[in-house]
């Protein structure tokens, strides 16, 4: 008897279901079947279920003779059905990768509960995905089992039939089966919700929902849509055989009138000759299932409500027009607020300009106002200690502002005080361009210092790489570069870079990277603190994932399943995953969401554990420094990201994960080449990955040579001192001669690694380097 039935229903989504098909077949995940029914369909749906199936004897197929609809034909293949637990999804839908494991898993920390909740997301024909608006509703609040009665709050999610698990011997003790026709979902979902006497969640994407540019069912005008009144009597009638449950009847009515509602109230579903139908119809249902004493709804409910009762449609009609005209009267006063404000605060900018330049003023910037961070932090921080004279403020938003030190005034982005720093202060700072409004004044002294040693190519060098270009504009690029007065470096290879593809007359400064300060100055007792707050646990070998974007791939498509691989190596390891800056928490991916479990989409918090990885794959994208998740960490995975740059001034092992280096590199370009002179082991799949943590080759002191000579062409200056050469060059005017000389690598003492480089797994022989 195998765990799952996975049951999925064909009906014209021949361009979708190989897709479909293959979700579930490449689950790592293997035991269940797959019950696939041809729903008589008139295109090759049928042929693509035998193609499946002669290939994977998984695959059960199920064609009907004749056109049955979406219930009747999951019916079919519940009747077929053989596992302890059902799921269904649609023929055009996809399941996220790992998720029958996660779901598996959780329903054995969850006891075997009789229906799981998961959650969903929207996947646009654009490649964008959406997670579900509504998923703080699965978080694992209070106990892990609970009935409904418990969390009312469930029943706001989508009533869909495949955002759940069922075990198998509940519906057939219930009895459940879908009805015919639209809307079928709805009296099969709220009657399994009331009836079920163990319910969990599980806080997870598994399911990738389609939402297609044109003909999905909800999007195409019938007549059939007014189902609807069939599926909820259906429900009221089931209630009406429960008076156990008659306390749910008002919370069903209000849902009832909300759905009814967005069904009237959507373009494109109710033919023109269907709608004074529809409405009374709505009017009738409003009347019949009403309860006695029910409490009025607030706000736009209640008139909707009324205005049914009474069969008002016009009236109904023209208040949501009225209503629509309102809001588009508020979009338009804010559209023109906000079109006044800029005007005002262009006029405000240009007149702060006429005043004399702030001497004590320097205001600093990372990442596109992301919160302090980076080089420019270290250097605001070694400002206040050395040039105590020089008041410095920050430009971030109100979600980044946590990140600033105490003392540290914000500046929000756009904001009066704002184009007033810009316009007065003597010292710019930033690890990124400025607006392109800014207006360099004779007199500001512009720092640029960078974010990475580059091995993908930048600057002009992308004149002949449009898919990594995209959309740059050279010109004003330039022109940004010509507001340089310095550029920071940290070796010679990025001073090279930086000269010739951002040409200018600006002075560089090849200091070392400040950030890389604190890799000095940290002790084994900071680095404890840190693992502590991050939730390694004690003994573990924790490695930092960090993995670059792709220029070649529209948003982020994971590389590995971080789940499989922390199963595979056992409760020794502990994988701390970071993403791009580009996918950090107010991105449009998470780290764990988009990465850690290779596909599960959606925004994560700080330090929150992946289900799939058993807890050994911790989710720090809202980690406020990548420098103590460094010091954290005894091992360093990443793909071609610039952080392996600075990881390697602690002298600890370096893993490159290049699975697709030959693509990465057409598309971007790169400097050199990573794998041939690597400062650890490569892997080119995710098996190989497994094999250098499970062998300990990760750790081999064969590779100490090769990230020695690493460390000495990429870390030549970072001894800890960075920030004071800059602050003393260009803060306090000191001659280069004057700043403290460079500590020799062989005398410097980076913090001590976490545990002494011990295997984490089963010994056996490690290969030998690549």
């Amino acid at each position: 008897m195998p765990r799952f039935s996975v049951i999925v229903p064909a009906y014209q989504v021949q361009p979708y279901l190989h897709d479909c098909l293959r979700s579930v077949l490449t689950q790592d995940f293997t035991d269940f079947e797959l019950i696939a029914v041809d729903d008589r369909s008139p295109d090759a749906c049928g042929s693509i279920i035998d193609d499946a199936a002669a290939r994977d004897p998984r695959v059960r197929p199920v064609h009907l003779t004749d056109n049955v609809g979406l219930g009747p034909a999951r019916n079919a293949g519940l009747g077929r059905a053989t596992g302890d637990y059902v799921l269904f999804l649609d023929g055009d839908d996809t399941l996220a990768p790992g998720a029958l494991r996660a779901i598996a898993e959780r329903l054995a920390a969850t006891g075997e509960p009789e229906v799981l909740l998961f959650d969903y997301a929207r996947v646009y024909w654009t490649g964008r995905a959406v997670r579900n608006v509504r998923a703080e509703l699965l978080c694992q609040n209070g106990p892990e089992t609970f009935r409904l009665d418990d969390r009312p709050e469930l029943l706001r999610l989508l009533m869909v039939a495949w955002n759940k698990a069922y075990r198998r011997d509940f519906l057939a003790r219930e009895g459940f089966t879908f009805p015919p026709g639209y809307y079928e979902d709805t009296p099969w979902t709220y009657p399994v919700l009331l009836t079920a006497r163990s319910l969990a969640v599980l806080d997870r994407v598994c399911v990738h929902y389609r939402q297609r540019r044109r003909g999905g069912i909800l999007r195409t005008p019938s007549r059939r849509h007014l189902d609807v009144f069939d599926q909820y009597d259906r429900v009221f009638r089931f209630l009406d055989s429960r008076p156990d449950l008659a306390h749910w009847r008002p919370a069903l009515f209000q849902r009832m009138l909300d759905h009814l509602a967005a069904v009237f109230t959507s373009p494109g579903r109710l033919p023109r000759g269907a709608r004074a139908e529809f409405f009374r119809r709505a009017g009738a249902h409003h009347r019949r299932y009403r309860p006695g004493g029910a409490a009025s709804p607030p706000g736009r409910a209640w008139w909707r409500g009324l205005l049914l009762r009474i069969g008002a449609r016009r009236v109904f009609q023209f208040l949501r027009g009225a209503d629509r005209m309102r809001r588009r009267a508020a979009e338009l006063g804010a559209a023109a607020y906000v079109r006044l404000r800029a005007v005002a605060l262009r006029a405000h900018y240009r007149l702060q300009r006429l005043r004399p330049l702030d001497r004590r003023l320097a205001v600093f910037a990372a990442y596109w106002n992301k919160g302090y961070a980076c080089n420019p932090a270290a250097i605001e921080a070694k400002v206040r200690e050395l040039a105590p004279h020089i008041r410095t403020a920050w430009i971030t938003t109100r979600e980044h502002a946590h990140t600033l030190p105490p003392g540290v005034r914000r500046l929000h982005p756009g904001s009066p005080a704002y184009w007033t720093a810009l316009a007065r202060a003597a010292y710019l700072v930033n690890n990124v361009n400025f607006t392109p409004r800014l207006r360099k004044r004779p007199g500001q002294i512009q720092l640029q210092t960078h974010h990475g040693t580059p091995l993908k190519h930048m600057g002009l060098d992308l004149l002949d790489r449009p898919a990594a270009a995209r959309s740059i504009d050279f010109g004003k690029l330039l022109e940004r570069v010509d507001h340089w007065d310095f550029s920071l470096s940290a070796n010679r290879h990025s001073t090279l870079v930086w000269e010739r593809v951002y040409p200018s007359g600006y002075a560089t400064l090849e200091y070392g990277f400040p950030r890389n300060d604190v890799f000095q100055r940290a002790t084994a007792e900071d680095v404890a603190r840190v693992r502590e707050r991050l939730g390694v646990p004690e003994g573990a070998t924790a490695v930092l994932y960090a993995p670059t974007h792709r220029d070649y791939q529209r948003g982020y498509l994971p590389r590995l399943d971080l789940g499989r691989v922390a199963r595979a190596l056992g409760p020794g390891f502990v994988f701390l995953v970071r993403p791009h800056y580009f996918y950090g928490p107010d991105g449009s991916q998470g780290a764990v969401g988009a990465i850690g479990t290779a596909g599960a989409v959606g925004t994560v918090g700080t330090a929150g554990a992946d289900e799939a990885g058993g807890g050994r794959v911790i989710d720090v994208s809202g980690h406020a420094s990548v420098e103590e998740l460094c010091l954290a960490a005894d091992a360093l995975l990443t793909d071609y990201s610039s952080i392996m740059f600075d990881y390697a001034n602690l002298d600890r092992p370096i893993v490159i994960h290049a699975d697709d280096w030959d693509a990465y590199r057409a598309a971007r370009g790169t400097y050199f080449d990573i794998t041939a002179a690597p400062p650890g082991p490569v892997s080119r799949s995710e098996d190989e990955l497994i094999e250098v943590f499970a062998t300990s080759a990760w750790c081999d002191p064969r590779y100490d040579a090769r990230r020695a000579a690493f460390r000495a062409r990429f870390c030549p200056h970072d001894d800890g001192r960075a920030a004071e050469r800059v602050v003393r060059r260009v803060f306090l005017g000191e001659p280069s001669e004057s700043l403290p000389p460079v500590v020799p690598l062989a005398d410097r003492r980076p913090a001590p690694a976490p545990g002494a480089r011990r295997p984490a797994a089963a010994q056996t022989p490690a290969p030998a380097p690549r």
